[in-house]
Order: C-alpha cells, then structure tokens, then sequence
C-alpha cells in the first residue's frame, strides 16, 4: 500500500517509490508534520523526531489543548496551519466567521483511505488510472464555527508523486468567508535551502532564479487573472548543493491558471515553511450554510538525483496523467502559422499559395492566425464578432478549410474568445459583458477588453460561437490566445459582497467552457497561448495538448526560454517555430540550420513566407522536416536531460533519449561567443546500460558515453548541431 495508517502510533505514512510523507495526530488536535524525503520503509521511532517543543526559557505562548505538555504550535511542523492558535507564522488558512472573529479551531474528525483518486469538482487534477494511486481524506473539524476541512493526499507510488488538495464545507448555519485557503503547506526542520522559481516576461519567459532562504518570507505571486508571464506557478527548495544531476530537491507545481502564491517562511528557529495555491490578495469567497470550497491541485516531487530527475517525474506525471484526449499519445504535426508572414494583410490566395508550399516542403498543417472574422483588418476591432471576414474570404471559412484539406494538409484557426474589442457588435449589443466597475473608466489592453466568463451566459456565447465555426468541417486544429490581463476586476453579475470572487470565478468559468468545447471536438487539437507564455500553466494542460511556448521566435532566445520552461513541462507542450531573420522581436539574424535545430527541441514548426524562399532555403526545410519527422517520437514522447545550461556559458546541450533507451538525440549549441568556441566533450545520460551505441558510423559503449563523454565539434557563434545515436 502507497499510504498507511499505524493506529499505535496515530501515524500517516503516504510513500511513492522513492519518497516517504509522514505525520501523526496529536491529541486528537493538531495534525504534526513528521518527514518528507527519502523512502523510509520501517517507522519505527520515527515519532521521536518530533522534539516535544518544549517551551523552555521562551517567551512564546502555550496553546490551551497542549497545556499539559507545555507545548506551542509556534515551534511544532504543522501539517495545514490554520490561523487561529499561537502560531504566528504564515498560515494556510484563514477565515472570518458571523461574530466577526478570525479564529480558527480545528480538531479531527476522522480519515479514510481509498485506491483511485477523485475528480475535483470544476476543477483540472491530474488523474489516476486503474490502480495507479491511493487517497487519503482527513477531516477536521472547528464545532464551533461549524466549519470542516478536509485534506485530500494522493500517491502514485510508481510515478513518485504525491498530490494535494483542500475542501472546505459549511456544516452550520452562518456564512462563513475563506479569506485564504492554500492547496498545501510544508514545514521542515530546517532552512538550509535555495529558493529556486521561474519569472520572467514577455518574450523573456521562464528564467530561472535561485536564491538561499533568508530570516523571514520570500513569496511568489500574480494578481493578474493567469498565471502570467512574470511568474510561474511553481519553486523548488534545494539543498546547496544540488545540481541538475545530484542532490536534493523539494518541487510544488500548481495545477492552476488563475492567480497564485507560493512562498517559504524561515522562522527563529530555522524551520522552514513552504505553501502553495489560490493567491490570498483580493480573494474572498463566501461559504453559505451547506456550501463547500475546493481548492486547485498541488503536485509535489521529491528528488535525490538533482533537478533532471525532478523534471522527469513532472514531465513523465503530465503527459500520462493530465494530458487527455486523441492528441495525448499521439505525434504532434509540423505546422506553418501565417502570423509572421502575412500578419492581417491577407486574402484566400495568399492562404492558398502557402498551403500548397507548406505542402511541397512536407509541412503537415496550416494554420490561420488573426484576422480571418468581423471586420478585423487591426487589433482595434472586432473581438467577439466570430464570423468570416467576407471581405479577405468571400467564400467563408468552410470552403478556405475544404481547399486547404484538398491540397493535403490539414487547417487550423486561431481564437481570442475571452476578450471583447469595444468597436464590435458583441460590445455594442452587451456592454455590461465585460469584467469592468460601473463607475470606473475601463482600460484597454491590446484595444480589447476581458469577457466576464463567471457569467453563464457569456460562457455559454463563447462556447456556441467557437462551436459554429468549428462544426463546418475540415477544422482540426485550434489556437486559443488570450493577450492581456485583468484590471477594473468586478462583475455587473454579482452582488457586492461577492466581488472578491471574480477572479477565480471567470477561471471556473474557462475551465467549463473548454471542457466543453474539448468533449463536443475530441479530434480537434487545441494549442494554447497568452501572448506566448503568459498562461502556460498545468491547469491549462488539461485542456490543451500543446501551446505557444513565447512570442519571441529568436532562436538563441528560445534556448533559454525552452530551458526554462522544460523545469515542469514536457517538450512535447512546448511549441518552436523557425521564423524569419532578420528576427522581428530582437531584430538578430541567426543561421536557418541553427533556427530549425532549435525548433526541434520542441514542438516543432514554422512562422515565415516560406512562398518567399530561395530553392536553397526550400531544400533545407525539407531537409529539416525530414529530420525531424524520423526524430519526433523521441522528441515529444522521449526523456530530456539538460546537460548543459545557457544560463551558464556560451554553449546549450539538450540530449533526448526514447523510452526504450533505443535512440538518442543531442542538441547542440553555441551562442553569444565572440570568438570560435573550442570542441568539447560532453558527457551523455540514461542510456542503456552494458549497451553499445552508434554515431556517424562509430560504435560507443554506453559506459564510455556517460563516463568520458562524446566529443562535439568545432562550431561558430550562433550555430547548432544534431548528432543521433541508434543502440546497436
């Protein structure tokens, strides 16, 4: 069993293969948090790690139930602190009752354990298949507010994963308002560690910070609508020492698009507190009596073998248990978006003559980006009008996608369906449909607006809108952008005590929308965007197979951004486009062999007028697609291992190794060098062992391979270079 219940002892032990979460009941009050790391397979004594907490000369308070024991929750590991109790560091929840007071009492109730996990209502989870995890539910409960919480664990032993979730339930009569409630929270024992996150902006996303812990609170958050591109959703607490391939790491991602915060409090004492989940800032959410809150999914992974390992879990846990649908296990097609080519100026023709060249190259799927409904010749209008431009495409939508089908490619669209442009007939016919306050003079963004999706109806028009257009046929792909934030946050729909919800409630209502346009199109593969990666989130992943890594298509750029983001997400999500040069975001010019071996690194595909090459430059894409349609299974179904960083020098080593060990790919590249670099050896990873591998029409032992290394040519500034091993 993954989780289990020493009744002696009141101990909760939930284990996956290589990590063991331990805490124990104490009292009949206080969950008390024990362990978290390496697998531990015999308990005994385990409960003596506890140090009893005993006051001594100090000065803090004794908590009523513990006064027997001399004992203070401000010095104990707490499982889920709550507010309330003399614990005077960060809680994780926190609540106002009828009487005004802020107070909370938890006491427990009683627990169960079950095989599976449960769906969590309105919300993405990761899921588990056959018998792939146990759950446990604890339930505690504050009789006098008659407020219940019930923490929900999940273990996958094998996938070495656990997940966290909170609900709470009104069992009284009175309102109660949650004004925090964190997915999870962690206490250790010690502080010896570095905060590691990913922030960022647009065109420059997913960098990656690493920092020691310091006395007091460092906290990570957006406040922005999604998760945005300043920051991501998820940290890691690392020991000193850790590497990509060695020492310990403690890793929290968030299942969750909407606003965030995570963070670690270092107390006197040098324990550490880490948390995670709905951010606490303008969040408020009214509990009527029998009414029940469930927070989003935190997923937790522990490492001993360095941030690779940590990565792989992630990547291995979302593709086979977040992913869903047609597209979850099946090859991505090469695409050509024609943003970059044609930006709005363009006509059926134009279309056309791309298709019928993406076609030529080997390029698999076409895709038409902004433009092609209302009267959208700018960014100015039309939003919301999700109708065909008869003036670009006189014959519609319908007979472009039968054409481009008939070429021998497949179409794709791009959507904006969240945001509204003040010049359009959806703002003109329903301006209160809008997030905005009524007295407040509205910003814009982008010339646009945020639809109030905590409104039924305004779902349901988005749903019904995308749905018209994609029940015309010949439509299998869909690119679904959302280009700005939120401001003016409020709802003409809600009563005023209710304003603070709108945030989560417009996710909610996102959720709905796309759960519903994904079950009625299954064969339709949705990608998603928010000006690059401005909602690339694992919430979203259980909506979209893949997504629009950055705006910035400079390819030397992307290794970086690509880097980052592969922290937490799949290669297989991540999409990499070869774009026009001189590039239109950093204005560099980058070889095309370099572009395309990049690109490859991800979902790849194409953003240029490939109708304007040279038959050089033709050659070398069919060049590259052929390459990379006999190494794509690698690529996206494949384990990455980061050899070496471009955060750390003037060269980047990918290398992908498919799941039987049978193939390998190593990325190799150089950039922002001012003279030519020298070779280098570098030393491949995770190959099969006592296995000979061939390169370039040499033999390698694997053992030679990961302990001497392959020597890499000599290569210029800004260049790349694939070299594939085949196991022999």
């Amino acid at each position: 069993m993954s989780i289990e219940y020493i009744s002696d002892k009141e101990l909760f032990h939930i284990k996956t293969k290589n990590s063991s979460y331990i805490f124990r009941l104490r009292k009949g009050y206080e969950l008390e948090h024990l362990y978290y790391g390496e697998r531990i397979n015999d308990t005994r004594g385990i409960e003596f790690l506890s140090d009893d907490n005993f006051l001594g000369a100090t000065l803090h308070a004794i908590d009523s139930e513990f006064t027997e024991e001399k004992l203070s929750t401000d010095r104990m590991l707490r499982e889920y602190p709550f507010y309330g109790s003399v614990d005077l560091r960060c809680p994780a929840f926190h609540a106002e009752y009828r009487d005004g007071s802020r107070v909370t009492k938890m006491k427990y109730l009683g627990h169960k354990i079950f095989s599976g996990k449960p769906e969590l209502d309105g919300l993405p989870s990761v899921y588990a298949k056959s018998d792939e995890a146990q759950t446990l539910e604890i339930t505690m409960a504050d009789s006098f507010t008659g407020l219940n919480l019930i923490y929900r664990y999940s273990a996958f032993e094998e996938l070495d994963v656990i997940t966290r979730s909170v609900t709470a339930v009104n069992t009284g009569n009175s309102e109660i308002t949650l004004d925090k409630i964190m997915s999870c929270s962690v206490d250790f024992d010690n502080s010896d560690f570095d905060f590691v996150h990913l922030h960022g902006e647009a065109w420059r996303e997913c960098e990656i910070e690493r920092k020691p812990l310091v006395n007091g609170e460092v906290r990570i958050s957006s406040a922005r609508g999604a998760s945005s591109h300043l920051h991501s959703p998820f940290f890691a607490l690392a020991n000193k020492n850790t590497t990509e391939f060695e020492g310990e790491v403690f890793a929290f991602s968030l299942v969750y698009s909407g606003n965030f915060e995570l963070g670690a409090e270092v107390d006197s004492l040098k324990n550490t507190r880490a948390y995670m989940g709905i951010n606490s800032f303008d969040f408020k959410w009214l509990l009527e009596s029998g009414q029940s809150f469930t927070t989003p999914e935190a997923v937790m992974v522990h490492s001993s073998n360095g941030f690779g390992e940590m990565s792989r879990t992630f990547h291995n846990l979302y593709r086979n248990n977040l992913a869903r649908g047609k597209y979850q296990n099946a090859v991505r097609p090469i695409l050509i978006n024609n943003w970059e080519a044609t930006y709005f100026d363009f006509n059926e023709e134009k279309i056309l003559n791309l298709a019928s060249k993406a076609k030529e190259l080997g390029i698999e799927l076409l895709v038409l980006d902004d433009g092609w409904f209302g009267k959208r010749n700018d960014d100015t209008l039309s939003l919301g009008d999700w109708y065909t431009n008869t003036d670009k495409l006189p014959e519609g939508i319908a007979s472009l996608a039968k054409k481009v089908t008939e070429i021998g490619i497949k179409f794709g669209l791009w959507f904006e369906p969240e945001m509204v442009s003040p010049n359009s007939e959806l703002y003109r016919k329903h301006p209160d449909w809008c997030i905005h306050i009524e007295v407040r003079e509205k910003s814009l963004g982008r010339n646009q607006l945020v639809l109030d999706l905590s409104r039924k109806e305004v779902c349901d028009y988005i749903v019904s809108s995308v749905s018209d257009i994609l029940s015309c046929g010949n439509i299998s792909y869909i690119k679904w952008d959302m280009n700005r934030n939120f401001t003016e946050i409020g709802s003409s729909a809600l009563p005023p005590k209710r304003q603070s919800e709108v945030a989560h409630r417009y996710i909610l209502g996102l959720y709905n929308v796309l759960e519903r346009i994904k079950t009625a199109f299954p064969d339709v593969l949705m990608e998603g965007c928010a000006s690059g990666g401005g909602r690339f989130d694992a919430g979203m992943m259980y909506y979209f197979n893949q997504f629009w890594t950055s705006d910035n298509t400079d390819a030397i750029d992307r290794l970086k951004i690509q880097y980052g983001t592969s922290m937490v997400m799949p290669s297989m999500f991540m999409g990499a486009h070869v774009s026009a040069v001189p590039n239109h975001q950093t204005g560099r010019t980058i070889p095309l062999e370099t572009r395309g071996l990049c690109a490859m690194c991800g979902q790849f595909g194409y953003e240029l007028d490939i109708t304007q090459i040279s038959d050089d430059e033709a050659d070398e894409i069919k060049n590259q697609i052929e390459l990379y349609k006999n190494i794509r299974e690698v690529i996206q179904f494949g384990d990455l291992y980061r050899l070496k960083s471009p955060f750390d020098g003037e060269k980047t080593f990918f290398e992908f190794v498919s799941k039987d060990k049978a193939r390998v790919c190593l990325f190799y590249f150089t950039h922002s060098c001012a003279v030519q670099c020298n070779t280098e050896k570098i030393k491949l990873k995770g190959l099969k062992p006592d296995s000979a591998y061939k390169c370039n029409k040499q033999i390698y032992s694997a053992e030679f391979l990961e302990r001497f290394g392959f020597d890499t040519e000599n290569l210029q500034d800004n260049s790349g270079k694939v070299y594939l091993f085949e196991i022999q």
